[in-house]
């Protein structure tokens, strides 16, 4: 298998010396000046096209196709035909709409399936937050402004420390809605690929046993990430000094740096893990191989697809946001002057029906881009695109694997 990313059509400029079929081209000779032909930029590309034949006696001329003399070019290319497309993307290498727009048109196509997933996950996940942040969260400490640097570091840290126990609970409810929603998911959308639905109950079924290991690699990597932040922080955290403080500063941004680098790197650990059946470990490596040599891209393109959905939630999440508050009785006024503003249910569920919109919308277009991912990086190196139209029972790729165990 070619282990180089990367994918050149049919028909680009060849190298210098070369024609379009790897052969070296003859010199040419140049005209009266010593200067090289003038060829006409309309030529079609070098091997793609043969010049006509004789026509035999007695025999009617073949008839123009398109791929020869004169003929018009097929699908933009020369006679090659456009790839196989059984499901939701063409097969073959994709660009980055492409990859967006399968996300989207399986949301679309599946509607039933992904919605049922997405909004069961929402309303369980944001009915358990609205529990939490209503009974189990402690109320933030009132914040003095007269009280002395000594007493406002104090209430700073007691301030931070009501957020962070509150936050835990929000983030394991998020991190486990996320799990489940990312599984069901990935199986859905690796049918979509073939073009064929999956329902809720299949989807579950085929995703249930690799649950356990999936929730391991959903802890290890933050994990993994706090553990590397707080590594680089340590050789100022032990001077204790000015000094020590602008090195636990620098020590954290280099942690973020690598942490940066090591979740793209292992980034499609995930459908690794389930679509290939691996380990937690296994996947890791697997997507590391993946990822090789193609950082950059997949950093650029999950950079994009997130900032997007950032910017989908936000749209959807501030009209429900300023609804909430002012259905609240003293949502406005609390914010108006200052103090700490206390929400009761009607904030809270508002809302929980704007977060659960946007979880809907958010979460299969996030899972459809880091499944499409994995599949375009197995195109490009491992000629993934063969198998898949051969799992899709498209003529001219073999029989399915299926059928060859089957011997039908």
């Amino acid at each position: 298998m070619n282990d180089t990313p990367g994918w050149t059509s049919p028909g680009s400029a060849p190298s210098d010396g070369q024609d379009g079929s790897g052969v070296p081209r003859p010199a040419t000779p140049g005209d009266a000046n010593g200067s090289a032909p003038q060829w006409s930029k309309d030529q079609p590309p070098a091997g793609q096209w043969s010049p006509p034949t004789a026509p035999v006696p007695g025999q009617a001329p073949a008839p123009r196709t398109g791929q020869g003399w004169g003929g018009p070019p097929q699908h933009g290319n020369w006679g090659k035909p456009p790839a196989a497309k059984p499901g939701v993307i063409p097969l073959r290498p994709l660009g980055m709409g492409e990859i967006l727009d399968g996300a989207v048109s399986t949301m679309r196509t599946y509607w039933r399936t992904v919605l049922t997933i997405t909004v069961t996950v929402a309303v369980i996940s944001q009915v358990a937050d609205i529990l939490v942040q209503r009974f189990l969260v402690p109320t933030p400490p009132e914040i003095n402004p007269d009280a002395s640097p000594d007493e406002a570091v104090a209430q700073l840290g007691e301030s931070l420390q009501a957020t962070l126990i509150g936050s835990i609970p929000a983030i394991l409810i998020l991190l486990m809605a996320t799990l489940v929603s990312a599984a069901l998911l990935t199986v859905v959308i690796s049918r979509a690929v073939l073009g064929r639905p999956v329902s809720l109950s299949a989807a579950w079924q085929e995703a249930r046993p690799r649950l356990p290991r999936l929730l391991g690699l959903t802890l290890l990597l933050p994990a993994m990430s706090a553990a590397i932040v707080f590594v680089a922080m340590v050789p100022g955290l032990l001077i204790g000094d000015e000094a020590g403080g602008a090195l636990v500063a620098l020590g954290a941004l280099a942690g973020l740096v690598v942490v940066v680098w090591l979740m793209v790197r292992f980034s499609l650990s995930s459908p690794a893990l389930m679509l290939e059946r691996q380990g937690i470990v296994q996947s890791m490596k697997r997507s590391a191989k993946l990822v090789q040599g193609s950082w950059w891209r997949i950093f650029g393109i999950t950079l994009l697809t997130q900032l997007l959905l950032f910017l989908v939630a936000m749209i959807i999440a501030i009209p429900f946001a300023i609804i909430a508050i002012g259905a609240d009785g003293n949502g406005f006024s609390g914010l108006l002057s200052g103090s700490t503003p206390e929400y009761g249910w009607s904030f809270l569920v508002i809302t929980g029906i704007g977060g659960v919109i946007t979880n809907a919308i958010t979460y299969p277009i996030s899972a459809g881009v880091t499944v499409l991912l994995y599949v375009d990086q197995r195109i490009r190196r491992e000629a993934l695109d063969l198998e898949l139209a051969r799992a899709a029972g498209l003529p001219g790729y073999g029989p399915a694997p299926g059928d060859q165990a089957t011997g039908s």
